[in-house]
């Protein structure tokens, strides 16, 4: 973790650097099928240019994959010019503000920082119909990019009622104590490149490749609307989840008991979204992953998603993925370990206590902190499978990683009334080498690892020895940890193994008390 924690303490001291983008677009790679792999081949190298982050003072400057849209966006107002302090007294003084739940504030980080890149704010209605039937939607270049799951924000009838009978343009996004988080509106691309050509007041605003694009819609009023339309929960929930069966965890939360109508337009973040949790050192943005991936030299990125606790089987995987890319002939491949920091459902092990497991297992040399960097993703957990994953896949090219670890039934969860796995366990891998707007991506399907009763480590599963090998599920995982139970010598590093135990023992009954203790932060 020490590569990583000087180049967290180096931030700050990092020179801005706001150029155009330059360089040729890539070229679609061929993709290649090698044995548990799909190479790239023939990939031309785009120098990435630099990408003004005055919120954090972070350059953009890599050979790496480029951002959907060929610019990574940046929604939050800058710090110069008084920019960020104007937006607040606008915010205050705006009649109507929507208030965001946990998962709206998340959405709004997730857009902010260009993950869902080329998107610009809350989808509005031919993006959100786009999304749920195409799994993609259309790029100003024409272009098909991939947008599997719908980024909307609804709106209750009382409030739609009253926006539209004020025509009002303009609206507060506030958070649960109503203190002012964005400004929603819509600044069309045509608004844009009137801000671009002629906005040179105090700011110079470059229209190319990775450049922020700054919304100034006070300057272009004839521009400003937003667009609210009928928010159909049940086709909604069918098409992402294909089941509109009770106990889906994020329609739970986000969509049922939702408004019945959406608000969409652009967005413009008053400052980056902080969480004040202690982790928020690791909430590097795709801007700031990049230039850390630039600094390490890497000419590989390998993005590993994950939301449980890392075991030595998921070790394995990451560590013979990067003995494969240099075989290949990369000479620096970087592991994105990225575990989903936003939403999870209630019997998850919270972000917390994966973190500090996560430290552990750096610390034990089980991953090599050399060829690793650790972040948190801060996108909420739909639990929807093959649709699911592509998003996943999408926000890590926007992150710079080429290549992306998909295992057995990425995003699934059992099914929410019967006894069964929701989706089938192949067809997540499957789908992503197929989903349109995700070819230049490298998918790399992962063999499956189980402990070696022989070898007593984890190791790749041998079907001609079937009966050595034991697996232990993630349900088993939980069981030994919440008894104080140790796992088979090999499984997972002791330090990473007590910090599980640790957290299951937060959860057991105070004395005297039947009731589950809230778990403790790590």
């Amino acid at each position: 973790m020490a590569t990583q924690a000087a180049f967290l303490a180096r931030l700050p001291q990092l020179a801005l650097l706001q150029q155009p983008g330059g360089g040729d677009r890539a070229t679609a790679p061929v993709r290649v099928r090698v044995p548990g792999a799909v190479v790239s081949q023939g990939t031309k190298a785009v120098a990435v240019a630099a990408k003004a982050t005055a919120r954090r003072g972070v350059r953009c400057q890599a050979s790496l994959i480029e951002p959907d849209g060929g610019r990574l966006v940046d929604l939050v107002a800058p710090e110069e010019g008084g920019r960020r302090a104007a937006l607040r007294r606008e915010a205050a003084a705006l009649p109507h503000r929507v208030r965001l739940g946990r998962v709206d504030k998340e959405w709004v980080h997730v857009l902010s920082e260009g993950w869902a890149s080329p998107l610009r704010g809350f989808m509005r209605e031919a993006e959100f119909l786009q999304a749920l039937h195409f799994n993609a939607i259309r790029g100003e270049d024409g272009r098909m990019v991939n947008m599997s799951v719908p980024i909307v924000l609804a709106l209750g009838d009382a409030q739609r009622r009253a926006i539209q009978a004020d025509g009002a343009t303009r609206v507060a996004l506030v958070d649960e104590r109503d203190r002012p988080i964005a400004i929603l509106s819509d600044c069309t691309g045509i608004a844009r490149t009137v801000v671009a050509l002629y906005w040179d007041i105090s700011i110079t605003v470059y229209v190319g490749r990775y450049q922020s694009i700054r919304c100034i819609n006070t300057l272009f009023p004839s521009f400003s609307s937003i667009e609210i339309y009928k928010h159909n929960k049940e086709e909604r929930i069918a098409r992402t989840w294909g089941t509109t069966a009770p106990g889906l965890p994020y329609a739970d939360e986000a969509i049922t008991n939702a408004g019945d109508w959406l608000i969409g337009g652009d967005l413009e973040v008053i400052e980056p979204i902080k969480y004040n949790d202690g982790l928020d050192q690791y909430r590097l943005s795709p801007a700031q992953l990049r230039e850390e991936f630039a600094r390490r030299n890497a000419d590989a990125v390998f993005a590993f998603q994950l939301r449980n606790p890392v075991h030595n089987g998921h070790a394995l995987l990451m560590t013979d993925t990067r003995r494969r890319l240099l075989e290949m002939g990369y000479k620096n491949p970087v592991l994105l370990l990225h575990p989903l920091g936003g939403f999870t459902k209630a019997d998850d092990v919270p972000l917390s206590w994966r973190m500090k497991q996560h430290e552990k297992v750096l610390e034990a040399g089980v991953l090599n902190p050399e060829s690793t960097v650790v972040a948190i993703f801060p996108s909420p957990m739909h639990y929807a499978g093959p649709t699911e994953v592509q998003w996943h896949a999408k926000a890590r090219i926007n992150a710079g990683a080429n290549f992306y670890i998909v295992g057995r039934d990425p995003a699934g969860m059992g099914h929410p009334a019967e006894k069964r796995d929701l989706y089938d366990a192949d067809h997540g891998k499957k789908v992503l080498s197929m989903a349109p707007g995700l070819e230049r991506l490298n998918i790399l399907p992962f063999k499956v690892a189980a402990y070696d009763t022989k070898q007593k480590k984890m190791d790749f599963f041998d079907p001609s020895r079937k009966d050595d090998f034991l697996f232990i599920s993630g349900t088993k995982m939980r069981t030994l940890a919440k008894n104080r139970e140790s796992p088979p010598d090999g499984f997972m590093c002791p330090g990473g193994w007590k910090v599980l135990v640790e957290y299951y023992d937060s959860l057991v009954p105070s004395e005297g008390s039947s009731k589950l203790r809230e778990p403790v932060a790590a």
